[in-house]
């Protein structure tokens, strides 16, 4: 699976996939933590 996409027009969509992915992963580390704090 390349890194760059061969074909652009949907490189925009992967990019957003992936940035939301991240945000989310975040959002629920960030959701732990302040149930696991005392």
């Amino acid at each position: 699976m390349p890194v760059l996409d061969p074909n652009p027009q949907n490189g925009q969509k992967k990019l957003l996939i992936v940035f939301g992915a991240f945000l989310a992963i975040f959002v629920v580390i960030a959701i732990i933590a302040t149930i696991a704090s005392p």
